[in-house]
């Protein structure tokens, strides 16, 4: 049986201070946690963009809510139409939002917060998960039902111009989650969440945005029940968070066979997120009654642990742009609690 938690918001984050501690060499991580109720009844991403944090409320919500780097309420991206996935640039100036209940991609100043375009996914019904190479904007898309497929907006046109059924072959059952490196424009992956066994594609990106032929796992590599996928800066190493087997694993993405390097979470790994430069690991699972959040060197080495007191969400960890911050958003599933937004110190890689 799956139990879950109910500690307070208080004990949250002097437990996630306690745990940081006992770390060596991580005592300068346990000086601040903190962690900042939201008004949101569901939580689906969370993003920085240094100066400002998003979290988004998912399908039954309206709203994103905006941040300080040190987690205080700013401001909130209203009256939007489900707003999950998000997506900032690469200059971190435009914050994209998937709208699947809309069918459409907003995109919004992040200085501003005024939107400043809203792209029409047409055929690509309920575009659900987002990724960036240059001038390509990725949207997975797929409401459930073996209609899964990628779709893509060429930024680069004026107007933009979207295109779907990208690809024509791998079948997911919904909107696959996509992921691209930051330093490598060639590279494309697709994972198929929520099923046994879990596969992720990867595509050669061509001229013009073609994608090419995917290659994918061998059969039951990345186990089962995929919640979250990550890419390394350079696109070479794919990192995994599967309901099993019970740890974050890294495989190269030319040979997505045997894992690299393993990352110990307990039970229900469900996030993981590379930092800017590569050079930590932060993997979370939702397992009750044990540390909610770690953070890895590449080589598997445990650098820090937090307990957030209730659930962390799936795929709902993100780095700050200079690493001195981890963000991590919790829910409680019996609604006692709000959904929380942790911000997380921790120790140079």
């Amino acid at each position: 049986m799956h139990i879950r938690r109910g500690t307070t918001l208080a004990l949250a984050a002097l437990t996630a201070g306690l745990l940081t501690a006992a770390i060596p060499g991580a005592a300068q991580a346990a000086v601040a946690p903190t962690a900042t109720p939201l008004s949101l009844p569901a939580v689906s991403d969370v993003v920085s963009a240094g100066d400002r944090v998003f979290v988004s409320g998912g399908p039954s919500s309206t709203d994103v809510v905006v941040n300080s780097a040190t987690g205080a309420v700013v401001g909130t991206l209203s009256g939007l139409p489900g707003p999950s996935d998000l997506l900032l640039s690469a200059d971190r100036q435009t914050l994209y939002v998937a709208l699947p209940t809309a069918n459409a991609i907003a995109a919004f100043d992040t200085g501003s917060l005024v939107e400043s375009a809203r792209y029409d996914t047409g055929a690509g019904a309920c575009p659900s998960s987002l990724a960036l190479t240059g001038r390509y904007l990725w949207f997975g898309y797929g409401c459930g039902g073996w209609d899964g497929n990628i779709g893509r907006i060429d930024l680069g046109r004026q107007p933009a111009r979207v295109t779907t059924g990208l690809d024509t072959g791998s079948g997911f059952y919904g909107a696959p989650l996509l992921t691209a490196a930051s330093q490598n424009r060639s590279v494309l992956l697709a994972g198929q969440p929520g099923l046994s066994p879990a596969s992720v594609y990867a595509y050669a990106i061509g001229t013009g945005g073609v994608l090419g032929p995917p290659s994918t796992n061998d059969f039951m590599a990345i186990g089962s029940n995929l919640r979250d996928i990550a890419l390394d800066p350079t696109g070479t190493t794919l990192f995994t968070a599967s309901g099993a087997p019970y740890e974050v694993q890294a495989f190269p993405v030319a040979a997505i066979s045997t894992p690299s390097a393993t990352y110990l979470t307990g039970a229900y790994p469900n996030a993981v997120e590379v930092s800017r430069d590569g050079t930590r690991i932060a993997g979370g699972a939702d397992a009750s009654y044990d540390p909610d959040v770690f953070v890895f060197r590449p080589d598997g080495t445990e650098l820090a642990r937090f307990e957030l007191g209730d659930e962390l969400s799936s795929g709902a960890l993100a780095w700050a742009p200079n690493g001195a911050r981890l963000y991590a958003v919790s829910y409680d599933w019996t609604g006692a609690h709000p959904v929380t937004l942790h911000v997380l110190p921790v120790p140079a890689g």
